[in-house]
């Protein structure tokens, strides 16, 4: 990948653009952090062919999410449990109402 390449990626929130150490700066927390968080299976952060990890913004807004519950005195697990529950609620919600959008336009209501 070109320098040019990897320009044009860094607006892609999908895009691992971070390595652990600006990652962990970048959430005003500890390089621990983002390791433990990984064990909990919240993230899965990619490698570089060198081994190291990288972050990209969607699991920096992840890894947030986890670190304010934590620092409200949510135990570790706990914390990683509810950001994936969160997430999966999202997304169900999100699958639920694009349903209905579907359904709706296809079936419109039948007059009384």
């Amino acid at each position: 990948m070109t320098a040019g390449d990897m320009l044009g990626r860094l607006d892609d929130d999908a895009f691992s653009a971070y390595r652990m150490g600006r990652a962990a700066d970048m959430l005003g927390t500890t390089q621990n952090f983002l390791r433990a968080i990984g064990e909990h299976r919240l993230i899965t952060p990619l490698r570089s062919p060198g081994g190291h990890r990288r972050y990209s913004r969607y699991q920096l807004r992840i890894a947030a999410r986890a670190r304010e519950l934590v620092d409200h005195a949510t135990p570790i697990e706990a914390a990683c449990r509810i950001v994936i529950l969160e997430d999966q609620l999202e997304e169900a919600q999100r699958i639920n109402a694009e349903d209905h959008r579907v359904s709706g336009s296809a079936n419109p209501p039948a007059a009384a």
